[in-house]
């Protein structure tokens, strides 16, 4: 199996965790236990997870792993509406990450048939 770094669907992933990490740095101190904390888990837990089941040494182990991956980016989108809907992202910052997790969960899903079929 290849390292996972090599798969573009980690690169993306990998670039949405940094986006989320900067993009919830100006959130208000309240939030920093909660939605912060919440977006940056699910965000970091898309790559962590691929990363994670690459290494499994199966494609059923490595399937199953991204589709916890997948589950993660579902959460982080809510997570991302939400944070709009309260006034902490603004419209373009939202949709530039909301593009980018849609970009992630594609890729997954499209990697997760491939190991499946």
């Amino acid at each position: 199996m290849p390292d996972y770094r090599s798969y573009s669907a980690f690169k993306t992933a990998h670039r949405l965790a940094l986006a989320v990490y900067e993009a919830t740095s100006s959130f208000p101190s309240v939030e920093r236990f909660g939605l912060v904390s919440q977006l940056r888990r699910a965000a970091h837990s898309i790559p962590a997870n691929f990363a994670e089941g690459s290494g499994r040494g199966s494609d059923k182990d490595f399937a199953r792993f991204l589709r916890i991956s997948t589950g993660s980016a579902n959460e982080l989108e809510y997570g991302l509406t939400l944070a709009r809907d309260l006034g902490l992202l603004d419209r373009e910052t939202h949709a530039h990450l909301a593009s980018l997790t849609a970009e992630a969960r594609r890729m997954l899903i499209g990697l997760t048939k491939r190991l499946t079929s």
